[in-house]
């Protein structure tokens, strides 16, 4: 048998660090409550049938939503959408309001809040979810799609932003 250490957490962090990802922001509603979050941890699974999953930390109570909507939007950012990330991300400490007020939201097909001038939106009903230690992968079906014209994406790497 295998005798495996487990990863240093901060170390796999760091190195995590170094790995370019574009800067997304998920977003959901349940009746009158609303969620959004920056987050790094998404991709495209298939095209036929279009399917996308995101990475959510399952320890943020505030998270929940998600797993109870059945429906998510993923909204690709751009390099003139910083403030916002920011404002989703959790670095300030604005309200629930205060950050969708810091955007221009719409909806397409599921009612997920989708951000007007996203390079991409994917506008998506839940799937399956999938818990791995600590996050939950949300595979979401996309229903409907809205992009924009082509613009600098916004990146993060290093621990700060980057464009592209």
């Amino acid at each position: 048998m295998l005798d495996r250490q487990r990863m240093d957490p901060a170390l796999y962090r760091d190195a995590m660090s170094r790995y370019a990802g574009h800067v997304q922001l998920v977003t959901t509603a349940l009746g009158a409550e609303r969620r959004g979050v920056t987050i790094t941890a998404a991709c495209s699974v298939s095209d036929s049938p279009a399917t996308v999953l995101i990475c959510l930390n399952n320890s943020n109570v505030k998270n929940e939503i998600f797993f109870k909507s059945g429906i998510f939007a993923l909204n690709s950012l751009g390099a003139d959408h910083q403030a916002l990330a920011d404002a989703f991300s959790g670095k300030t400490q604005l309200t629930v309001d205060e950050r969708f007020a810091a955007g221009k939201f719409e909806t397409l097909v599921t009612g997920a809040p989708v951000l007007a001038d996203a390079l991409a939106a994917f506008d998506c009903r839940v799937l399956e979810i999938k818990q791995a230690s600590t996050h939950n992968i949300i595979f979401g079906e996309v229903m409907a799609i809205r992009y924009s014209e082509p613009k600098p994406a916004l990146l993060y790497m290093n621990r700060g932003y980057h464009t592209l």
